[in-house]
């Protein structure tokens, strides 16, 4: 049994930088693929950033120069930046691992507001 469990979400204000954590707990990783989907309020969830075991990253083109994802395979960690964050970007993250299937985080709040 797989377990994801995201941390670092909270209300900051436009412009401001938060930084998520997720953390996988369980049995028999050797997950593929890490990443950070998101669900805003009466939308569809949206993939956010994705990183695989060599490295590679990927990002919605709306979060590009503004997040960094990051992540240790060896230690079943990813990590999302989140800098200059706007009103939009307010939504559920959801930590996400791969693995010929997909598990998910319950996903942590994040609210950008003045």
């Amino acid at each position: 049994q797989v377990q994801l469990v995201e941390s670092g979400g909270g209300l900051v204000q436009p412009g401001g930088s938060l930084r998520l954590s997720c953390a996988a707990s369980g049995s028999s990783f050797n997950f593929v693929t890490m990443g950070w989907f998101r669900q805003a309020p009466g939308k569809e969830r949206e993939s956010v950033a994705v990183i695989d075991r060599i490295g590679s990253t990927a990002y919605r083109m709306s979060v590009k120069g503004r997040f960094t994802i990051s992540g240790d395979f060896g230690k079943n960690t990813v990590y999302l930046q989140m800098n200059s964050l706007k009103v939009e970007d307010t939504a559920v993250y959801y930590c996400n691992a791969q693995r010929g299937m997909d598990f998910w985080g319950k996903g942590t709040l994040v609210t950008v507001s003045s």
